[in-house]
Order: structure tokens, then C-alpha cells, then sequence
């Protein structure tokens, strides 16, 4: 089954410097064990291709249900010298949750 993942999580970015951060929140409870399984380092880094130059990194916190991303050299040197319109990364959860996610499990929606 192929799913978006904004049908089954919501999310919220910012930034750190040059790395742009990306909380992915689980929509229900039982989402979690989705995002955990499929929403991947390498699905990820595979999705942010050619926005994100450097390491991806997953970090997650399953007593919020939700996996934290942070995209290394994502957002040309940071806010203060970066000429990119989205210098802090605002616009990076929106890009996210258009991923679509490929699972084994069938769900009512």
C-alpha cells in the first residue's frame, strides 16, 4: 500500500545553524510503529536529495511518537548568511509529509 505521510503524521521544522531539524509526529498512536519502520535515514536523505548535502540523522522519541530528523548543510551556512528563501528551514516539514511511503500494512484512513 502507498501512502503520504502527511496522512498519517504531522510535522514541524526549524533550524540550527546550517541543519535544518524536522519533527515528525505520529497522527494516532498506532502511526508510530510506521514512521518507525519505513521513515528511514536512507528514505529520508533519498527524499531531501539535493537539498541536504550532508548527513542525516534520526533521533526517536517514542513516548511523543514521533522521530526527529536533522539534515546537515541543508540550509546554505544558516539564517544570518545564507541566500536561500527558506534561510531557517520553516518549509522543510511541508516537503516532508509529500514523501510517499511504500508499506506492507493496510490501513483505514
Amino acid at each position: 500500500m502507498k501512502i503520504r505521510l502527511i496522512e498519517i503524521a504531522h510535522a514541524r521544522s526549524g533550524d540550527k545553524g546550517d541543519t535544518g531539524n524536522v519533527g515528525v509526529i505520529a497522527r494516532r498512536p498506532e502511526y508510530y510503529s510506521l514512521l518507525a519502520k519505513y521513515l528511514t535515514v536512507e528514505r529520508v536523505r533519498e527524499h531531501f536529495r539535493g537539498i541536504c548535502q550532508g548527513k542525516v540523522e534520526r533521533f526517536e522519541l517514542p513516548n511523543l511518537g514521533a522521530l526527529n530528523f536533522l539534515l546537515h548543510e541543508t540550509l546554505g551556512g544558516g539564517g544570518t548568511i545564507s541566500l536561500k528563501n527558506d534561510a531557517q528551514g520553516k518549509t522543510l516539514s511541508s516537503v516532508m509529509l509529500r514523501m510517499e511511503l511504500e508499506i506492507e500494512e493496510t490501513l483505514e484512513l
